[in-house]
């Protein structure tokens, strides 16, 4: 799927788009139960959407608004036809901009842990890390084997003390 530039929006709801893309990608999205929970949160949390030049929907983020000030990625999916051509880049760029318009100053994402050697989770913590995340904290959220990656990254001006004696008392 060779597009020059992908654009991303904020779409309505697409559940069957999701539970569509989640099986092309089975080795990240293999657990029934977590498919099944994706596909409900699908029905009713923020949605942002790049279609190809057909109108098909060819990667979906989910996001979760905390607080006014923290946004959470709960799920991004892209078809794997299109992974590798910017389609993920795009959707967070799009949310990442729209969050600061919002004044969101945080924006977070949860992912497979490091501790588990999952070689695909290694290649999504390295897409986040490329996007400007920092891995905060490893817990065991998720249940004993299932380690959960919290990252954050920081959004907008003023996100962090400068000049001098601006550390943390």
């Amino acid at each position: 799927m060779a597009e020059t530039a992908w654009v991303a929006r904020r779409d309505k709801q697409v559940p069957e788009d999701v539970v569509r893309l989640l099986a092309t990608v089975p080795e990240w999205f293999g657990q029934p139960e977590s498919n099944a929970e994706y596909a409900e949160a699908a029905r009713t949390k923020e949605t942002w959407t790049v279609r190809d030049a057909t109108g098909a929907v060819v990667g979906v983020t989910l996001v979760d608004r905390h607080f006014p000030h923290v946004a959470e990625i709960h799920l991004t999916v892209v078809d794997r036809g299109a992974h590798g051509a910017g389609v993920g880049t795009a959707m967070l760029r799009a949310i990442e901009e729209d969050a600061v318009a919002r004044g969101v100053r945080l924006l977070e994402v949860k992912t497979l842990g490091p501790s588990h050697p999952d070689e695909g989770y290694a290649r999504t913590r390295h897409f986040y890390e490329r996007c400007g995340f920092l891995a905060l904290e490893e817990t065991d959220l998720w249940g004993p084997g299932t380690p959960c990656l919290i990252m954050v990254k920081p959004l907008g001006a003023g996100h962090a003390p400068e000049g001098p004696g601006a550390a943390v008392r």
